[in-house]
């Protein structure tokens, strides 16, 4: 396999008033095979839709690089970006206030192919869309319906449908499941799954369910405050936790066992300030392993064996 998007030192600064910048994404480095799935994680606040948005081009980035099929797509012109457009996709987070409630369900669904021109005539047209809802398991007897008239699952696969609708090998999932019940995100989970393994897509999965991303996930990013702390393989991360934060969020994910809850990973003390920070490790003052030295000098992703990256000095 290779990489089918990779990011270079990529920022993205919000002004938040005179001579302060708030570091929403602060060179952030990936790179997510074709046909494989990137987990992103973090708690909220932590610049992971912000990124979802920077590698669609939906945001303009401060500096670095994206490439996409080995083109930067920050050189990109308009024809260029609106080609590239039509292979990179998003679904959002929230099934409702995404969807036009004034559209139809085939109205919604057929808009991606109206503006792109990608069928002749109606009765293509038509055909496209049932064919969408047949593949998202979206029955055929809600084509007229609006989307207030359906639960947050079907709302849901309007949203996946339109996401196919063009036919793009990378999608942007910003956290598709969260606003769903437990067992329509099992639902949703395999479908998304299972169109990944009929037609090979790329996903990069943004979520803060680390038990989600657990279960759909080659690759796992670890960010915080804008910043990737960690990045290792799913089964790798799950099993040998390095950084810090990494092993305090997952101590948080619930046990059905009674007195498995480890108080020893509390996180304690104060986030730190994104903006306009200064150098060093951003986790330091709720890290209980922090030294002085920790908050003195920039701290850089360091391999350390079989592919897991950690930015601490604990490993140093």
């Amino acid at each position: 396999m290779s990489g089918i998007l990779r990011t270079v030192d990529l920022k993205k600064y919000f002004k938040a008033g005179h001579n302060r910048l708030l570091h929403a994404v602060d060179g952030v480095s990936i790179e997510i095979e074709e046909g494989a799935t990137l987990g992103v994680v973090g708690e909220s606040g932590c610049g992971k839709s912000t990124l979802g948005r920077l590698v669609l081009g939906l945001l303009p980035a401060t500096s670095g690089e994206i490439y996409y099929d080995g083109v930067n797509i920050l050189d990109c012109g308009k024809d260029e970006m609106a080609s590239c457009r039509r292979r990179m996709q998003i679904i959002f987070q929230d099934p409702y206030s995404s969807l036009n409630p004034r559209m139809s369900v085939y109205e919604l669904i057929s808009e991606p192919l109206v503006m792109n021109g990608a069928c002749k005539g109606k009765k293509e047209q038509l055909a496209r869309v049932i064919e969408l809802m047949n593949t998202v398991g979206l029955a055929e007897r809600f084509i007229n319906s609006y989307p207030h008239e359906m639960d947050g699952g079907r709302r849901q696969r309007i949203g996946v449908a339109r996401a196919l609708a063009l036919k793009p090998q990378f999608i942007v999932c910003d956290e598709p499941v969260s606003a769903l019940d437990v067992s329509i995100q099992a639902q949703v989970l395999n479908l998304l799954m299972d169109m990944q393994e009929e037609m090979g897509l790329t996903y990069m999965f943004i979520t803060h369910d680390l038990s989600v991303v657990k279960h759909i996930s080659n690759e796992i990013v670890v960010m915080y405050l804008g910043q990737c702390v960690e990045k290792a393989q799913s089964k790798e991360l799950f099993r040998d936790p390095k950084h810090p934060y990494t092993q305090a969020l997952l101590s948080a994910i619930p046990q059905p066992v009674p007195g498995r809850f480890q108080r020893d990973k509390l996180l304690r003390g104060e986030v730190s300030d994104p903006i306009n920070p200064e150098p060093g490790c951003r986790f330091a003052k709720r890290c209980s392993h922090s030294r002085p030295e920790c908050s003195a000098m920039p701290i850089t992703l360091k391999e350390r064996g079989d592919g897991h990256f950690v930015a601490c000095l604990l490993y140093d």
